[in-house]
């Protein structure tokens, strides 16, 4: 669905601006009610629709903490430090507290376990859970690659 803006009419030479500001204030408020239920629809269309620019870009910042982060033990969706306990959707699922769940990983991100420290203190809210929805992505589509 794309948004249209109406076309503002071109002044005549020798017409003032506020002969246009003039038409515009001559609106009704019910000559505005349907640009507001649509940019409402506009709105919840893409907030519910799957796959959009929003998440696009989360992934996107998700895949750059990752690799600027979580990379040095976790390359490829390994583990360095324990190799048993992988990224891959088999492993979360035995090993992440809460089960395979885009809030365990989040959980498992700010508070660490184990060897794995905590990032609560050194990543933003947006950075942990977009990290978070970019590991389940990579683990729900077996994207890992080693």
């Amino acid at each position: 669905m794309a948004l249209r803006v109406a076309a503002q009419p071109k002044l005549r030479a020798g017409s003032a601006p506020a002969a246009r500001s003039r038409n515009v204030a001559v609106a009704s408020a019910s000559s505005r009610a349907p640009v507001a239920v649509s940019l409402l629809s506009a709105a919840a269309l893409l907030l519910a629709g799957a796959p959009n620019a929003a998440r696009a870009a989360d992934l996107a910042l998700g895949e750059q903490v990752f690799n600027g982060n979580c990379a040095a033990c976790h390359m490829g969706g390994r583990n360095s430090v324990i190799p048993d306990r992988t990224l891959d959707k088999a492993a979360l699922e035995a090993y992440l507290e809460g089960g395979f769940s885009v809030e365990a990983i989040t959980y498992q991100v700010e508070n660490g376990k184990g060897a794995m420290p905590a990032w609560a203190d050194r990543l933003s809210e947006e950075e942990i859970a977009s990290v978070a929805e970019y590991v389940y992505k990579q683990a729900s589509t077996a994207a890992w690659k080693y």
